[in-house]
């Protein structure tokens, strides 16, 4: 039964789509990875996507619970947060979305 139970719960994926000022891609990667390695509690995975040849790029940080993105926003990422807000060309467009659909490779 806490199988079917944990398939009806869905994830939830913060995703922040953003530019990044000339040459700051790579120093915007690495404070996204500090950030990111804070993470405990709901944390599900992450992503950083950069389109080739720019310095756009698309942050996904899958949580279990949206509520689980608020308690781990500690001291340490609240100050790798401000570091990497000043590599945007503007702020980010931030949204939040439900997970509908899973599919894993078959290996």
């Amino acid at each position: 039964m806490n199988e079917f139970m944990d398939f009806l719960q869905h994830k939830y994926a913060y995703v922040a789509i953003g530019e990044f000022k000339p040459g700051k891609f790579a120093e915007a990667q690495q404070l996204y990875e500090q950030a990111v390695s804070t993470y405990t509690q709901g944390f599900q995975g992450a992503y950083l996507l950069q389109k080739p040849g720019t310095e756009e790029g698309i942050a996904v940080i899958m949580w279990e619970r949206i509520e689980d993105m608020d308690q781990n926003q500690t001291q340490v990422y609240q100050k790798i947060l401000e570091q990497i807000q000043d590599l945007f060309v503007r702020p980010p467009v931030i949204s939040f979305y439900e997970v509908c659909s899973e599919i894993e490779a078959d290996n």
